[in-house]
């Protein structure tokens, strides 16, 4: 999506409802930064207020996504690709996120084996000594949480027996049994239990 297009479309629609970014905001219950963001492309409207938005400015979220009003005649067409370029950005997203996953789950071990070596090798007090060990395991702890929660719901778990793609509940990704990206868990769709792999795409 053309994020300056849409920026130009929406300060377009704005003025030819007569309103000022500030009054576009207070109908929106936002700031007038945001909608001046919008307007110079540098940020896109939240998907939570889009329907707002397009209400308030007489237009559909696929003309919002188009930059521009689309036409009857090509409305399927605009709309399918809308789709696919969403698709085509929470997939890139979710790779984000798997490497963000990465990245903390280093950190946080590292972090803690820091900690816990330096309690061990240097002179100093009990009670320091065990405010180090306390810090590195809540740091540990915190980074695995926050590891676990991308892994549920960054792309989609593929079922070896059905193939069927889906985001598993926090609790089934906690429980289950894994190797690096694969887990050992029911699918919904078929009921059996497999070694299922982490995937990015829908289909």
């Amino acid at each position: 999506m053309d994020q300056a297009k849409i920026g130009r479309f929406v300060a377009e629609c704005r003025k030819n409802k007569n309103l000022t970014q500030a009054q576009l905001a207070e109908k929106l219950n936002i700031t007038d930064r945001a909608v001046s963001k919008w307007e110079t492309g540098r940020a896109m409207p939240d998907s939570s207020i889009m329907l707002a938005l397009c209400d308030v400015l007489s237009i559909t979220v696929n003309d919002l996504l188009c930059g521009e009003v689309i036409t009857v005649d090509n409305y399927n067409r605009e709309t399918e690709k809308n789709l696919l370029e969403m698709i085509k950005q929470k997939e890139q997203a979710d790779k984000r996120l798997l490497m963000l996953e990465i990245f903390i789950g280093i950190t946080a071990t590292v972090t803690l084996f820091v900690l816990l070596a330096v309690a061990v090798l240097v002179q100093m007090e009990a009670w320091l000594r065990f405010a180090l060990i306390a810090v590195g395991f809540v740091i540990f702890l915190a980074g695995c949480f926050c590891a676990l929660r991308i892994e549920q719901v960054a792309g989609y778990y593929e079922c070896k027996a059905c193939r069927h793609r889906y985001v598993p509940t926090y609790l089934a990704v906690n429980k289950a049994m894994h190797m690096g990206r694969k887990r050992y868990m029911k699918c919904p769709e078929c009921g059996k239990k497999t070694w299922q792999k982490k995937v990015v795409s829908k289909e």
